[in-house]
């Protein structure tokens, strides 16, 4: 894979801009730090349900001896210090593009630095690029892991509820799914108040039965943590492919940094999260260390429904379903924002944006990815029937994530901030080890499951790396057969008949002459009077000033170059661009205005460049590219498409 792929939005000779603006939340602490407790915590905040439950009840089960229950609750403990604290929030989150975060605007934000040597951007790409595939696997699998561990509560209530478990699931999901397409600006208004309700049903249950068994805090102690796998290094091994699902949507944290802002995450994270998360995962434990041994074998297959009372069970469990929906939502969102971001760095073919709210532009909805998810957990769902088998295929794709995030944070520590070696070396260390142990323990668990995101992930990291590979070929052979303008204006501009009007022939470059223009003129014969080579340029910042959008050259003979600058997460609109353009002529008006297309026919060809079956691929995900029409927002009876075959 060329390395040019990935900042092949900086190869504009124009110099990129340096007004990109610090897009960030302008709402004050408290409502800002309500709403993160609402969206970003939604996954992690559903992980008590499952992740101490799985430790001793899973597919690698321990006895629960007080000893392995103190030594588990360590190791979750710690993992949230080490992982969640100290690494997402009090590190990495410092590492925003702009304010925004997440793997692709991490690896833009290094991608960009003067400071990073040539040698690591291909290594880099890939990392990235996988660590966006693997993000999409997490997307399928945590709508249906935790809507179905939340239902199966229903079983616990009453034994009668097991068979309708599936039915209801899907339902729920199915229903997710059909309303994203209505937006969920209002009822995000009630994510906050629930997940707060939520967050404080879990201390409060946590307490009333760590008051039974106090003596549970001592699993703070990280001696516990070291004298299980002192005492049984297999099985404390094997035991960290669980303790993992605790931690589970702490990158989210990060990727949702540009809706709340580091501090209202943190602040949340400490002050609130944090504590509820411990005290419930620590008022399971001492539910089962006060049972008898025999009690404590039934407990652990679902130690957190049983730690309420038969009769708050039932509401706890719709309580926990309506989580479950929240964290799900969340995370149905984030694949709408990786993918905006992915097309707009050139990983993804263009596709159908649906703006679901006229006042916050993160709010979208796409309809392909939509559907595609909602087709996939259904398919997990129905194969995998439980959340228990779920759970095996749930951690690899999260691990997997945080080993290449604590990779790339290493580029940013000792590249861009400089950090000493002697100080940020172990640090980084300690990152690598835990991350590795979470990573080596989940893949023994790729027979029983874990398989499922490594396929997603490897069948999505190759769609991103053939079309922006085969877009950068297809941009590259195109270049070779390329007219200098200046001797196209001097050489067609005299001898052509003029008519009135502005064309504005859209061009993926800015040099030459478009294809489109060539083509125009050859089968028209005609020019406008007013011509217009348009390029849109997607900077590796996520938003950019309108002050420094727009660039005008004046190229002669009624000839326009001008290039639109957006950054990543901006809505491309050409319509307003040229409203606001008004030093090349008078003002342009819509229905005097023709927009000319270019629209490739690819013919793989055994060129050197890309294997055959992937330029097969690149030319399906070309033609079922979303229109550029449509995507520009061009208007509909002003839009001239003219076609041209390229070999790659």
């Amino acid at each position: 894979m060329s390395t040019d792929i990935a900042v092949q939005n900086n190869a504009d000779p124009l110099e990129p801009s340096p007004g990109a603006s610090t897009h960030g939340p302008k709402e004050g602490l408290p409502r800002l730090a309500l709403g993160a407790i609402g969206i970003v915590f939604g996954d992690i905040g559903t992980s008590p349900l499952y992740a101490f439950r799985e430790t001793f009840a899973g597919h690698h089960r321990l006895a629960p001896t007080p000893e392995n229950i103190l030594g588990v609750l360590s190791l979750i403990f710690w993992s949230m210090m080490i992982v969640v604290t100290v690494k997402y929030v009090m590190i990495i989150m410092r590492a925003d593009n702009k304010g925004e975060g997440g793997s692709l605007a991490l690896l833009a934000l290094i991608s960009r630095s003067a400071s990073t040597k040539v040698r690591w951007t291909k290594g880099l790409i890939l990392l990235g690029v996988f660590a966006t595939a693997l993000f999409y696997g997490d997307s399928m699998i945590t709508p249906a892991m935790s809507v179905l561990t939340a239902v199966e509560g229903l079983a616990v209530v009453n034994h009668g509820f097991a068979p309708f478990i599936l039915p209801i699931a899907l339902t729920i999901l199915f229903g997710l799914f059909t309303i994203q397409s209505r937006g969920v600006g209002k009822v995000g208004l009630l994510f906050g108040p629930i997940m707060v309700l939520y967050f404080l049903v879990l201390a409060v249950l946590g307490i009333v039965n760590i008051l039974a068994e106090p003596g549970v805090f001592y699993a703070l102690n990280p001696w516990h943590a070291v004298r299980f796998f002192v005492d049984d290094g297999i099985r404390a091994f094997l035991a960290m492919g669980s303790v993992v699902l605790a931690v589970t949507g702490a990158e989210a944290l990060y990727a949702d940094m540009g809706h709340f802002g580091r501090k209202p995450i943190g602040v949340s994270w400490l002050v609130f999260v944090l504590p509820a998360l411990m005290l419930n995962y620590l008022g399971q434990g001492a539910m089962i260390l006060a049972a008898t041994p025999a009690q404590a074998l039934a407990l652990v297959h679902n130690p957190f429904f049983l730690m309420a009372s038969e009769q708050v069970r039932l509401p706890l469990v719709i309580l926990a379903t309506v989580a479950t929906v929240i964290a799900s939502q969340a995370v149905i969102s984030g694949a709408f924002s990786v993918t905006q971001q992915a097309i707009q760095l050139g990983f993804i073919p263009r596709l159908r944006i649906i703006h679901t709210s006229s006042s916050a532009a993160g709010q979208i909805y796409i309809p392909s990815i939509n559907w595609a998810l909602m087709v996939m957990v259904m398919v997990l769902v129905v194969t995998f029937r439980s959340s228990s088998n779920l759970a095996a295929a749930y951690g690899i794709a999260v691990s997997g994530a945080m080993m290449i995030d604590s990779c790339l944070i290493g580029v940013v520590l000792f590249s861009l901030w400089k950090w000493k070696p002697w100080f940020g070396a172990p640090l980084l260390a300690l990152f690598l080890l835990v991350d590795f142990a979470y990573l080596a323990a989940n893949l023994t668990k790729v027979p029983d499951g874990g398989w499922f995101p490594l396929l997603i992930g490897f069948i999505i990291f190759t769609l991103l790396t053939t079309w922006a590979r085969g877009r950068a070929l297809m941009i590259a052979r195109m270049r070779e057969a390329t007219m200098p303008v200046d001797v196209f204006v001097r050489s067609a501009a005299g001898s052509a008949t003029r008519v009135p009007g502005t064309a504005v022939f859209m061009t993926s470059s800015p040099h030459g002459v478009p294809h489109a223009l060539l083509h125009n003129l050859k089968h028209n014969k005609v020019l406008h009077e007013r011509v217009i080579l348009l390029t849109v340029k997607i900077e590796d910042v996520p938003y950019l000033d309108q002050s420094k959008r727009l660039f005008l050259e004046d190229l002669g003979q009624g000839f326009w170059r001008l290039v639109v600058r957006y950054g990543f997460m901006d809505d491309p609109d050409v319509p307003a661009a040229l409203a606001r353009t008004t030093d090349c002529g008078p003002s342009f008006k819509m229905m005097e205005t023709s927009f000319f297309l270019a629209r490739q026919t690819l013919i793989a060809s055994s060129r050197p460049g890309m294997a055959i079956w992937r330029e097969k691929l690149f030319a399906w995900m070309l033609r079922n590219a979303e229109s550029a029409m449509e995507f520009f927002r061009l208007p509909t009876n002003r839009v001239v498409e003219l076609g041209s075959q390229v070999e790659i």
